[in-house]
């Protein structure tokens, strides 16, 4: 009997102490990210790089501390760009920010392919995905998945 009951109690903590860890996360929304602007840095036949600016809304009541950002690219449906970005920044309560992070990309994965289809515009539909690497405890990864259209005019580099 003392087994069965030991168990039991086992049991019964494992399901209060599996809760309470939920309980402590945060019940955050989910920040909308936007791609807001493309431009080619420099580049040649092999390697270009591009300066992307994006945009993140924060709909929480509380400031979001992130410290970088896993990230995928696709234009036109083709990938354009993947990597991580290892800069903290903070997200203010129920505001915005804006952001650049420099992309490397080749010819070959899909920069050839998106010239060829654009056929002289420059509205590209893109989608991005990946996770927030935030600050808080309990909450390390946000995942973001946005899509939307950007104009590739609108940026110049500096």
């Amino acid at each position: 009997m003392n087994k069965l009951v030991a168990r039991c109690l086992l049991i019964l903590a494992l399901a209060v102490g599996i809760n309470g860890c939920s309980a402590l996360r945060p019940d955050l929304k989910a920040p909308r990210l936007a791609l807001i602007a493309v431009a080619m840095t420099s580049g040649d036949v092999f390697n270009q790089q591009f300066l992307i600016r994006m945009n993140v809304e924060n709909p929480n009541d509380r400031d979001l501390p992130i410290k970088g950002l896993d990230y995928k690219v696709f234009l036109e449906g083709d990938g354009f760009a993947e990597g991580k970005l290892n800069k903290p920044f903070v997200i203010p309560a129920n505001g915005e920010i804006d952001f650049d992070m420099t992309v490397k990309t080749n010819f070959v994965s899909g920069v050839g392919r998106l010239l060829s289809r654009l056929n002289g515009r420059t509205q590209v539909n893109y989608s991005i995905e990946g996770d927030l690497l935030t600050d808080i405890r309990f909450l390390k990864k946000i995942p973001f998945e946005e899509t939307g259209s950007v104009n590739l005019a609108t940026m110049r580099p500096n």
